[in-house]
Formats: structure tokens, sequence, C-alpha cells
């Protein structure tokens, strides 16, 4: 094999030979369902519950691919397997599936009235490219809330994990406006922390970890780990509304994601959260979290190989 494989559509084919159809409604619409694990030594990380949780918001979309879940992982297992070989032995992957309703090439605007529909399928993989992500373990992330606001729970389910996206992008623009480096961070109507793009966000305050209420974000599989970790490094974990006063006060703030598992958050809106530094909550959390990966994550991505 000379290049990647990429599962589309019941089978394996080439990376360079994975085409979307222009009249598929995830191009057309927006309506893609999707979630994203990470291998560490070459082998998928929850990747269960991933799939658990992808197709949980299938079924409330609506959308029934002809795979199974056990298929799913199975595919899944198995594109890890044969894509390890093009990276280096520290190396690590992350494998992205998406589902969409199918092709509708009755009417390109429609989202109605397609006619039966054939759901399309995609497991895809990519190298793990640390040196993106080294800056926020030496310096930590700083986070910018944008005028743009999270979609509210009333209008799109936060429990399901999807691509429609465009108010994400519009936040990027004004956060990045501020510091080219800066994560956005939205509020909720109300003025409540909600979550970033790619990743949750909590903050320590003593011994305490504090997750925004989950009626208002995906509950991330990263912050699952967080959530089950938290005891045995002898920290409590709430979920509650807080704003940005609180994560200005606060002792650490966190993101939670699966690329790079969790980074320390340093400042919020040009403002420093605690001394401004990594804390030692994280130190201890992503040693703990290192434990159960079989690997040391923060060496990874400040040392480790890419590609």
């Amino acid at each position: 094999m000379s290049e990647p494989l990429v599962y589309l559509n019941d089978r394996f084919v080439p990376a360079s030979q994975a085409k979307l159809n222009i009249y598929d409604l995830g191009l057309v619409l927006g309506a893609t369902l999707t979630e994203m694990t990470r291998t560490f030594r070459h082998r998928p990380f929850r990747a269960e519950e991933h799939v658990a949780r992808l197709y949980r918001s299938l079924k409330f979309s609506g959308i029934a691919p002809s795979l199974g879940p056990k298929e799913m992982l199975a595919r899944t297992n198995e594109l890890a397997e044969a894509n390890a070989q093009f990276l280096d032995p520290d190396g690590d992957l992350g494998i992205v599936i998406f589902v969409t309703p199918g092709e509708n090439s009755l009417y390109a605007g429609s989202a109605g009235s397609a006619g039966p529909l054939r759901p399309t399928v995609c497991i895809h993989s990519f190298p793990l490219r640390f040196e993106m992500w080294r800056h926020l373990f030496m310096e930590g992330a700083h986070v910018v809330t944008p005028s743009i606001r999270h979609i509210p729970p009333q209008c799109v389910e936060p429990k399901m994990k999807h691509r429609s996206r465009l108010h994400w992008w519009l936040a990027d623009r004004q956060s990045q406006a501020v510091d080219p480096r800066a994560i956005t961070l939205l509020l909720d109507l109300d003025g409540n922390v909600t979550e970033c793009a790619g990743s949750n966000f909590v903050i320590v305050k003593g011994r305490t970890i504090v997750s925004p209420s989950p009626r208002n974000i995906l509950h991330g599989i990263s912050l699952q780990t967080v959530k089950e970790l938290a005891p045995q490094i002898g920290m409590e974990f709430v979920e509650r509304d807080f704003q940005p006063y609180d994560v200005v006060n606060a002792d650490e703030a966190w993101l939670t994601t699966t690329p790079y598992c969790m980074t320390p958050c340093t400042r919020i809106n040009t403002t420093s959260i605690g001394d401004g530094k990594p804390g030692p909550w994280f130190r201890k959390m992503i040693a703990a979290w290192s434990g159960i990966a079989g690997l040391d994550i923060e060496a990874q991505v400040l040392e480790g190989a890419s590609s």
C-alpha cells in the first residue's frame, strides 16, 4: 500500500480516490454527524465510546447507515492498523468518522422531499501534528469570548457532535483578531461559559473541577476521562453554570480534547488566570491521564514525532 486508506461507503479506497458527490447533504446542508478518536501507540483510545455516541446522534437525527456499531468499530480499528504503517514509531493518528444523510440529486437546496437516501459513511485518519500544540503546553491557551453566542440547546441538541459550524468560523475570526493564536470560548445567551470549537472547558477552584452545565455542551469523551480521573488525584468534579468572571478568578483552567487530551488555559480575554502559568493540578491530571494512555502525553506533544 503506497498511501493511507479511507473507508467510504462500504469499502476501503486509497485516500486520493475518496470523493464526495456535490449533491451530498453533508455539503448542501451541513448535515453531518461526526466523531474523532486518536491512537496511543497506534491503538485507538476509547473508540467504543465515540462510536456509541455517534449512533445515539444518528438515531436522534433519523439517519440509519448500512453498518451497525460493531461493524463501525471494526472498520475503525482496521483503518488504524492499516494507516499506522505511515507513522514514525513515536507518532499517532487522529481518526475521524462522519455520516451524512446521503445524496439528494432531486433538488440541491432541499432539506426535505429528497426521496430514498443512502447515508454516506466515511472513516479517515491523519497524523497528529504535535508541533501545532506545543505552545499550549509551554505557555497555556488564551481563550477569547467573541460577540457570537453558542447555539441554544432549544435550537440544536448539544449532545450530538455535528459539523454545522459556520458560527464557529465567524466566532474564530473575531477571536483571532484579538490574538492570532486565540481559541474561541463561546458564551450562551445568558453569558454562561459553554465550550470551545473542538474542546470542552473547565475551571479549577481549590480542589474542585467545575464544568459548565451539561445541558449547554457536548459532554466530551476527554471530559469524561477527566471526570473519572478526578477522585484518583484528590479532586471533586461538579457541573454548574459559571461566567467569565469566575474564569478570571479561578486557580486554573483547562481545555480537554481528543488530539492532545488536555492543556492548561492561562489567559481569558488577555487577562491572566491564576499566576498565568500551567498549574499544579494540571500536572497531576496529565500525569494520571498519561498513566492510562501508556505514554507521557506532554512529552509526546513537546518532543514526539508527528508523522
